[in-house]
């Protein structure tokens, strides 16, 4: 038999408005940035710099200062024209050597340069092979089949299955192979290979014969390449027939001029960079945090749409359709709601990311301060409670978002860490911790390196008492391999000079 039931219960559920200013407050300041330009190419009504009135605003006040301007130079001597001093001062004119000025804005419009894929400049060199339509096809499955790390990781048997479904052509595994070939000659030198293996070799191939330790490089890695990965000096030297002076060249020569992953190129200094979002200073005694400028736009409602809703508002109080029809009048309506609700939201995301950075700095002031070894030990619970806000807020403020400091540039999930306690009962950030283990591991004896349990004890000596398993942890957090794979061979410089 059937039951009906009736049941009463709350539901919290987000509005569009808070949803928006959820997803705004999430992003850093480029992607804001982008964010505001496909809002402006949508929404007709919004618009971004001074309004009308605005600028009016501001040039009489430019007009003002001008003309406060002309009057005292007409109280200085008049001087005569040189047109020496014109071409000789060019720069000084257009704020190239004035202090004040600030040449971001120029540096941030300027064009960026068209840069081309790993796949496009490799397409372009293998037309320089003048292979045939069959050996094109193959180098073309190749080609699209490396990784971004310059690495072929799929079987040949795959690329023949895909050029005989795609292509309707069929090859095999020599004619994979020898185009393979081909396209391993190509550069950058070591790609297209299928391990590190070969892609170390791959560019050792192409080196000088006169460049030392080449030759015993080649050997160790087509030969004893599991015992090159292991570290095994003393079976090395015994297999290859070396001392310690050649084999430090073949390492060297490896580790210092190959490059393990050839596909992930170079950055240059117009893409490789950060834009902070925030920038903290310590002046007279006190900080001043200012927010990046691009977080703050100034946006407003068309000034043109704005008469046309009140042009509007004014029909439909006097019951006079006019000659705006319906469909017009809501496509207004909607345009104009999602303007406000978009300036509002960067409003209060602007507000919430400065609370936050407000919130960071006063309990870190001793890092803004003084810096790296100054970090305390915070979590996002600890701001969250002093700006009164949720903890998923802050997570969202800190995700992606950059500070400038005197110090460098740090991500904000930097200054968040857990706390250890120090012998002297003191609490210290795990950043510091690792810092510290960082620095014993830089400085160890490289013939002989420190196992987990000895940096443990080290750590102690430094007042921070750690367990074994805990060194092992930070180890891994930090990239550092463990004792076996850290040894070097180091020569003695007076044995070298010998």
């Amino acid at each position: 038999m059937l039951e009906l039931k009736q049941e009463q219960e709350l539901q919290q559920k987000l509005s569009p408005q808070q949803i928006q200013y959820i997803k705004l407050l999430q992003l850093n300041t480029l992607d804001l940035d982008q964010r505001i330009k496909d809002e402006l190419e949508e929404n007709p009504l919004l618009e971004e710099g001074l309004d009308e009135e605005e600028q009016r605003e501001e040039e009489e006040l430019d007009a003002t200062a001008e003309e406060m301007e002309n009057e005292l130079d007409t109280d200085e001597d008049d001087e005569e024209f040189d047109v020496e001093d014109l071409l000789n001062n060019t720069d000084d004119m257009y704020g190239y050597n004035n202090p004040g000025y600030s040449g971001e804005e120029e540096d941030r419009d300027r064009p960026m340069p068209a840069d081309q894929t790993l796949a496009e400049q490799l397409q372009d060199q293998i037309s320089f092979l003048n292979l045939d339509e069959t050996d094109q096809v193959i180098a073309d499955q190749i080609i699209g089949s490396i990784d971004e790390d310059g690495y072929l990781r799929r079987e040949l048997d795959s690329i023949i299955d895909d050029i005989l479904f795609n292509q309707g052509v069929e090859v095999t595994e020599e004619d994979v192979e020898e185009v393979l070939t081909q396209v391993q000659s190509l550069d950058p030198a070591g790609i297209g290979a299928r391990d590190l293996q070969e892609c170390l070799l791959l560019q050792l191939y192409r080196m000088s014969e006169g460049v030392e330790g080449r030759q015993t490089a080649i050997e160790m890695l087509e030969e004893h390449y599991e015992a090159f990965t292991m570290k095994h000096f003393d079976k090395l030297k015994k297999r290859l027939d070396v001392d310690d002076k050649e084999l430090k060249s073949a390492f060297d020569l490896i580790r210092q001029r190959l490059d393990p992953k050839p596909g992930e190129g170079e950055f240059s200094e117009e893409t490789n960079y950060i834009t902070p979002d925030f920038t903290v200073r310590y002046v007279d005694g006190e900080f001043v945090i200012t927010l990046n400028g691009r977080n703050a736009p100034d946006l407003h409602i068309s000034r043109h749409y704005r008469k046309m809703l009140e042009k509007l508002k004014a029909q439909k109080k006097s019951d006079d359709n006019g000659d705006i029809d319906e469909e017009t009048r809501q496509f207004l309506k909607s345009k104009f709601d999602s303007a406000r609700w978009f300036i509002n939201s960067i409003n209060q995301r602007r507000h919430t990311m400065s609370l936050v950075m407000d919130a960071i700095v006063q309990l870190q002031k001793d890092f803004f301060r003084y810096g790296e070894g100054h970090l305390k030990p915070m979590i996002l619970k600890d701001v969250a409670e002093i700006i009164d806000m949720d903890i998923s807020t802050v997570s969202r403020v800190v995700n992606g978002k950059y500070v400038q400091t005197e110090w460098g540039v740090y991500e904000l999930k930097y200054f968040f860490s857990e706390g250890l306690e120090t012998v002297d009962g003191e609490e210290v950030s795990n950043k510091e911790v690792k810092a510290k283990l960082q620095r014993i591991v830089n400085n160890e004896d490289k013939t002989d390196p420190m196992s987990d349990q000895e940096l443990a004890d080290a750590l102690e000596e430094k007042g921070f008492k750690i367990a074994r398993r805990t060194v092992s942890k930070y180890r891994k957090h930090l990239g550092i391999p463990v004792a076996r794979l850290r040894k070097e061979i180091v020569i003695d410089e007076e044995e070298e000079e010998a």
